[in-house]
């Protein structure tokens, strides 16, 4: 109430409903340690009702972690303050997720559950289970009412995620009003359908009656457990209690005063914290130290007996990847074929699998589509949790968030589907640039180029979107060299997310000598440069992906009409965007003013890289139903329609200069 009301700013009431639940979690249930919030086998606890932040800052204060109480606390929301308006992985100890957008907890904690049990059919042996450990969730109607977290729930249930048990915090208040506004739904029959165990409490949220429920859960292994609880926000207040103020405003000084009369607490000043209660709640630093040096103690004997695995383990943990993983990048030789980057990627993701072993993926659906399954690897199944190949069914919302908790729980995940699924995905796109994880997003049926399933298929904006979200490396690579250097780029990444963009349409297979090795990072480069070698072209024409090869035949016209013409390929425009003066300069003279930028996609960010003279082709319009070489020619992406434009911007550029 208190860091709410000084904020003025804030969600104080199921805080203050859920004390009940938070203590019970942290205090008698789960194994965590606070002054090693890292340690490995903890219990994690997800706080998928992220506006409840309030909640998991207090408990991590009163049970021993290092959050500060006037640093954090007290400055509730302020500029530099550790507790932000909703939790912020690696802002804070125990915050193992970030969380706000609704439905978004619930989902990555699938992917974490599922982490856990990928990493127990690997690394347990008889006698050995040195991953062990569970995933909590705190939920709230708008978790269950946003359609991510049904998708996620529904796969919860058929894969038998016992470690999962989440509580949903029924207490009728929404934004508006009271949730029968919009939201009447039998939340247990529809659990019980995914296949959850499912018990209501209903309003007995008494501290044994809570550990008994939690009991019972644990103790089913099988299926996924939903602990129903119906609470009264801002419990024991006066006149908030039950009401939609209570959910996203400060309760008001007065109101404060008399609840805390009300509870008979023994101070009505700001932030007090009896010696005898925090001495109590601190008991968990003691616990958890017992806890995680029992483990140690069982981690060592099982890395004697079993020296390989444990040493894997370790550095899974560690987040490194194994040595050596990348000494012999794939390299493809040029050739008259056309190949779709998809194959090339799929050809590239066998070589990375073989030697990353924690890479692990599937496809929503698509997999015979988007070509990332990895061969000679098991699926992943109900009970069967050692495989590498995923089925996440055709929930992409789901898929990114499940890719996600499976990257902050020591693999490296990937999800794919076709580029215009991006959309479905995107809020957990978001939270991975966020979080600055690693996952690795790959979308196929990069264009128009995908052909006749028409435009509902075709994406047009999809890239110009994801490239806006900061911190996320959209790479769209021009043939196999640029593909097997993408994915090396992805599975090096520590501190950022990649989305892999690759095309069902053949392009040719550049010399390797041609292309850096550090194209990606990069950004851009120069693919083919003028015949003629002056110091500065008259023409340069920028293109990704698929079309680059157009560039290139393009190029070729020009420079028979005596016209120097340079191709730069950008396979990851924000990584060129990031790059020094220098180097952009060398590749885009500014000299050189006539340039023409070439992508079967949105136009929308190209005209920083023409300049005010150059001019994008692109598409201006939804795509159509025909084969792909129609959809080209009849879209203008030809080495002809290329041809003029660089003509006409090279035309105009020398009159305005004359």
């Amino acid at each position: 109430m208190d860091a709410v009301q000084k904020a003025n700013s804030g969600h104080p009431g199921t805080p203050m409903a859920l004390a009940p639940l938070a203590y019970v979690l942290y205090t008698r249930t789960m194994r965590h340690n606070p002054r090693d919030p890292l340690w490995p086998d903890r219990d994690r606890f997800v706080l998928s009702c992220g506006h409840a932040s309030m909640l998991l800052y207090s408990t991590l204060f009163l049970a021993g972690y290092d959050v500060s109480l006037e640093e954090d606390i007290e400055r509730f929301r302020q500029l530099g303050s550790r507790a932000a308006g909703h939790p912020e992985h690696g802002h804070c100890p125990g915050i193992e997720v970030t969380t706000g957008p609704l439905g978004q907890g619930i989902a990555h904690a699938v992917g974490m559950a599922l982490a856990e049990r990928m990493l127990a059919a690997r690394f347990n042996r008889p006698g050995h289970e040195v991953v062990d450990h569970r995933t909590f969730v705190i939920a709230s109607d708008g978790d269950l009412e946003e359609g991510i977290s049904g998708e996620a729930s529904s796969l919860a249930g058929h894969l038998g995620l016992g470690r999962l048990i989440a509580f949903y915090d029924r207490n009728h208040i929404s934004i508006e009003g009271d949730t029968a506004l919009a939201f009447t739904e039998d939340v247990a029959s529809r659990y019980a359908g995914y296949g959850w165990h499912v018990q209501d409490l209903e309003e007995e949220i008494e501290l044994d009656r809570l550990e008994r429920a939690l009991r019972d859960a644990i103790a089913v292994q099988d299926r996924p457990s939903l602990i129903i609880v119906r609470t009264h926000i801002a419990q024991g207040s006066p006149h908030k209690q039950d009401t939609a103020g209570a959910h996203g405003s400060p309760l008001g000084e007065e109101e404060v005063r008399l609840t805390k009369q009300a509870m008979g607490w023994p101070s009505e000043d700001p932030f007090y914290v009896p010696e005898e209660a925090l001495t109590h709640f601190r008991r968990c630093v003691e616990r958890g130290a017992e806890l995680q040096s029992e483990w140690e103690a069982h981690f060592a004997a099982y890395a004697q007996e079993h020296p390989e695995p444990a040493q894997e383990l370790r550095r899974m943990i560690a987040g490194e990847l194994p040595a050596g993983w990348d000494a012999e990048v794939p390299r493809f030789h040029a050739s008259g074929t056309m190949t779709a980057t998809r194959k090339s990627s799929h050809e590239v993701l066998q070589w990375a699998a073989a030697h990353v072993p924690e890479l692990v993926g599937g496809s929503a659906d698509l997999a015979p589509s988007t070509l990332t399954r990895i061969d000679g690897a098991d699926d992943v199944e109900a009970g069967a949790y050692g495989g590498r190949n995923l089925h996440f069914g055709i929930r992409e919302h789901a898929m990114g968030a499940i890719v996600n908790g499976l990257t902050l729980h020591y693999f490296r995940g990937y999800g794919s589907t076709f580029l215009i699924f991006s959309d479905y995905m995107r809020g957990s796109i978001r939270l991975a640039a966020l979080m600055g994880l690693p996952s690795i997003f790959v979308f196929t049926h990069d264009s128009i180029g995908l052909g006749e399933d028409g435009p509902t298929h075709q994406p047009i904006e999809q890239l110009a979107g994801m490239r806006a979200v900061p911190r996320l490396s959209v790479i769209r690579p021009a043939g196999a060299n640029e593909t097997a250097l993408a994915w090396h780029h992805a599975i090096a990444s520590r501190e950022h997310p990649s989305a892999l963009v690759f095309s069902r349409q053949g392009i040719p297979t550049w010399n390797p000598a041609a292309i850096p090795s550090d194209a990606i990072e990069r950004g851009a480069y120069v693919l083919r440069d003028s015949f003629k070698e002056p110091e500065t072209p008259d023409l340069i024409l920028l293109a990704t992906g698929t079309e680059v090869h157009i560039c290139v035949a393009a190029a070729d016209l020009l420079e028979a009409d005596g016209i120097a013409t340079r191709v730069v390929s950008m396979p990851c425009v924000e990584h060129f965007a990031a790059q020094g003066d220098e180097y952009r300069e060398r590749v885009l003279p500014r000299a050189c003013r006539a340039r023409v930028s070439v992508e079967a996609a949105s136009t929308l960010g190209w005209h920083r890289w023409v300049g005010e003279n150059g001019v994008t082709i692109g598409m201006e319009s939804f795509g159509a139903s025909a084969p792909a070489g129609v959809l080209y020619k009849h879209f203008g992406f030809t080495p002809e329609r290329i041809a003029e434009a660089g003509r006409s911007v090279l035309e105009r550029v020398r009159k305005a200069s004359a």
